[in-house]
């Protein structure tokens, strides 16, 4: 196909605002486990304030040291989306700073989701409606050149596969990625675990908690418990 790796799709197939709202106050952790338990982003990928992350994710292939795309992005970007950014894991030169995150602020977007560096970091922490999850933090700055780059097509952030019109979901703990055919499964089985680890939370405060699981665990897979210590004669 013409255009391969300097191409611009301009269209995302976008979720419906309630399904995205079916993740609001869903913990990643909860969703993640919904999803086998190896859906997250690589635990490098770290958020750089405490602003929950939600929204469409419109994806950017950037070559290393070079946003143009990057910038054009924030242009095509609407409002409640997310800009996703695979930059290879550059982490020589920031591929962002406080001048793209304030521009992106003012159109609505959600937050940047970057497998590259970030600087201005101290601005960062002061944001109360802007999530900034990336790899690294890098003083050094990157060019923009002509490229070349590609918008809105599959692309990888820290070993996690991000598709246009994803849904990002992102806190404390990390960052996830759904697919809109899977969302509606996916939050109401989150929300599910959420709820029943709220339950058992509750029980663990009053000292009501059952272990005995553990036990059974231990003598199903056959564990074989030695009256004494391991240096006993």
């Amino acid at each position: 196909m013409p255009g391969i790796g300097f191409r611009i799709y301009t269209k995302v197939h976008r979720s419906s605002p309630d399904l995205l709202e079916a993740f609001r106050d869903l913990p990643v952790s909860n969703i993640v486990d919904t999803m086998q338990k190896i859906a997250a982003a690589h635990s490098a990928i770290k958020p750089f304030n405490h602003v929950p992350l939600l929204g469409t994710a419109i994806t950017v292939k950037a070559p290393m040291g070079d946003n143009l795309m990057f910038h054009q992005a924030i242009s095509m970007a609407q409002a409640g989306d997310v800009i996703v950014v695979d930059g290879g894991g550059c982490t020589e030169r920031a591929i962002c700073g406080e001048n793209m995150m304030q521009i992106a602020r003012q159109n609505g977007i959600r937050g940047f989701l970057i497998d590259d560096s970030i600087r201005d970091v101290a601005a960062v922490e002061t944001f109360e409606d802007f999530a900034v999850f990336a790899r690294a933090v890098m003083p050094n700055a990157s060019y923009k050149g002509l490229g070349p780059g590609e918008i809105n097509v599959p692309v990888s952030v820290g070993g996690m596969v991000v598709y246009p019109g994803d849904i990002i979901v992102g806190d404390q703990d990390g960052v996830v990625a759904i697919q809109p055919k899977d969302a509606a499964e996916i939050a109401a089985a989150a929300k599910k675990l959420y709820e029943k680890e709220q339950s058992n939370l509750q029980l663990i405060q009053k000292g009501e908690s059952d272990r005995s699981w553990v036990m059974e665990a231990l003598l199903a897979r056959g564990c074989t418990f030695i009256e004494g210590s391991w240096n006993d004669n």
